[in-house]
């Protein structure tokens, strides 16, 4: 099993940034993918950005040069840098990693994240 605590949503002002963060604990040897999802009112859920352990990135395109995910293996955290934020940016964050053997999925709690002037 594989726990996921986000933090570090809240409100920030249209062009601001926030950082988030995800701590794993649990089998995290066994995790080989972990991203983050969002899911606005009314919107299916959107895979934002993701990194393998390996260090490979990939970013939906229109977070691209505004978000940067990182990964901390010796702290079994992950992040998301996000910058220049943007109205449509808001929704709830979800930390999600996948274990490489089995393929289960585990998800976070979620973190609202609002763009707001």
């Amino acid at each position: 099993q594989v726990q996921l605590v986000e933090s570090g949503g809240g409100l920030a002002q249209p062009g601001g940034s926030l950082r988030l963060s995800c701590v794993a604990s649990g089998r995290t040897i066994s995790i080989n993918f972990m991203g983050w999802y969002r899911q606005a009112l009314g919107l299916q859920r959107e895979l934002v950005a993701s990194i393998t352990s390996g260090g490979s990135t990939n970013y939906l395109d229109s977070v691209k040069g505004r978000f940067a995910i990182s990964r901390d293996n010796a702290k079994n955290t992950v992040y998301l840098q996000m910058s220049s934020l943007k109205p449509e940016d808001t929704a709830v964050y979800y930390c999600h990693a996948r274990e490489s053997i089995t393929g289960l999925n585990y998800w976070g709690q979620g973190t609202q994240v609002t763009v707001s002037s």
